[in-house]
């Protein structure tokens, strides 16, 4: 780039907006929309991941309890969402192998998960209580950041978390080639998403090359997600693979979850190899030098 200064996007605005968003998708009475719980969940997650970012510059106690407060609103909606995945998730294997599903009919688990409330119910007692919960918290989120100074953050500080992150990201990237748990491509997932979320504000650096990254880890990490989706719903299904008993057509719909899990996983390895393989240096992967910020 020929540009000898680039101004980085404001943080504190895009935080505030986060927030904002998310207080609107909240529909005062009744809440029964599935994407506007995924939405919520993602604003989320990008605001804890802009807080990781200027988390060096920031009061430490202001810090600490937004982040509590944002990963609270994840944590009381993770269950809704759950359930609408899995029954998503249920049905497009029902349209793939009919037949299997035809031999759990019988099957509570898989009847109760494939169940969906008419559109004219109500949410329950507890997620009317969690939605209030939420705006609450969402309220007084969006007021402490109003008045938080995050101001003249410097942009060399900025670059170090993010290459903090990405060095995670990295570790992590290298445990899961190494042991290929469950609990480590979550953990894989969630820092990449960080990272993901974290490079937007590094945009105006060096724009085409940094989208171009995005879009590689949005490919990636929705692969990842999708690969815990299958892997929370076995767990849901409650499925033990040594009670000899089992249906044999619950043993077949599980392999065939694993199978997919594997096609998941085959996408997954040959971007996170080229954006995290050990040894890379960050500045290098991002195209821009530091003096440039």
């Amino acid at each position: 780039m020929e540009l000898d200064y680039v101004k980085l996007k404001q943080i504190k605005p895009a935080l505030a907006g986060y927030i904002r968003e998310a207080s609107t998708l909240l529909k005062p009475v009744a809440f029964t929309d599935e994407k506007a719980i995924h939405d919520v969940r993602v604003l989320m997650k990008k605001a804890r991941a802009a807080l990781r970012l200027i988390s060096s510059q920031l009061d430490p106690e202001f810090n600490n309890r937004e982040k509590y407060a944002l990963r609270e609103v994840g944590r009381i909606m993770s269950t809704w969402r759950e359930t609408s995945v899995f029954r998503k998730t249920l049905k497009d294997l029902k349209k793939y192998r009919p037949e299997i599903f035809s031999k759990l009919e019988e099957n509570e688990k898989i009847t109760s998960l494939m169940t969906k409330p008419g559109p004219e119910c109500l949410p329950p007692g507890d997620m009317q209580t969690g939605l209030q919960e939420i705006r609450e918290i969402l309220n007084k989120t969006g007021y402490r950041i109003r008045f938080e100074p995050i101001n003249n953050l410097d942009p060399r500080l900025l670059i170090k978390e993010l290459e903090t992150t990405y060095n995670c990201v990295v570790n992590n990237y290298l445990l899961c080639r190494n042991n290929l748990k469950r609990s480590n491509l979550h953990e894989l997932r969630k820092r990449s998403k960080d990272f993901l979320y974290q490079l937007w504000f590094f945009r105006p650096l060096n724009p085409s090359v940094i989208k171009q990254l995005e879009k590689r880890l949005d490919v990636m990490t929705l692969n990842l997600g999708k690969y815990n989706d299958l892997a929370q719903l076995i767990k849901a299904l409650e499925y033990k693979l040594d009670i000899p008993s089992n249906n044999p057509a619950l043993d077949e719909l599980v392999i065939i979850i694993r199978e997919e899990q594997d096609k998941y996983l085959f996408k997954i390895w040959p971007a996170a190899y080229k954006i995290f393989c050990p040894g890379q240096k960050l500045v290098n992967i991002l195209g821009f030098r530091l003096l440039m910020i």
